[in-house]
């Protein structure tokens, strides 16, 4: 009888949910962190408002991912001007001008002066 090969035309099965294609990026060398803030620094950050008294792991995880979601946005917004000024280096300017032309941004108007 003849060894049972692989089947023309099938492909091999991708990398199941939480695993890696070889090659796909660099190692990891630990266990992947979800959030990139550490929580026990966004934890403390939220102890300290007054108007709060406890707070789930669960809400700290989401605030520090929203604030890392925010950050980056805002970030490659303001690249854009750094990129026109033939600039590789985010300066303050920048970030003033994505708060001025990107009306997501509108709450952030005079809080850098």
């Amino acid at each position: 009888m003849a060894a049972a090969g692989p089947v023309a035309g099938a492909e091999a099965p991708g990398p199941g949910p939480g695993e890696e294609a070889a090659g796909a990026g660099p190692p990891c060398p630990g266990p992947a962190r979800l959030a990139r803030l550490p929580l026990a620094r966004v934890k403390a950050l939220v102890k300290a408002d007054p108007d709060v008294s406890l707070a789930s792991q669960e809400a700290v995880f989401v605030l520090a991912r929203a604030t890392e979601l925010f950050v980056e946005t805002i970030a490659k917004d303001a690249y854009v001007y750094a990129q026109q000024g033939k600039r590789k280096t985010l300066q303050r300017k920048d970030l003033d001008n994505a708060i001025e032309a990107i009306d997501e941004f509108a709450f952030l108007e005079g809080t850098l002066d």
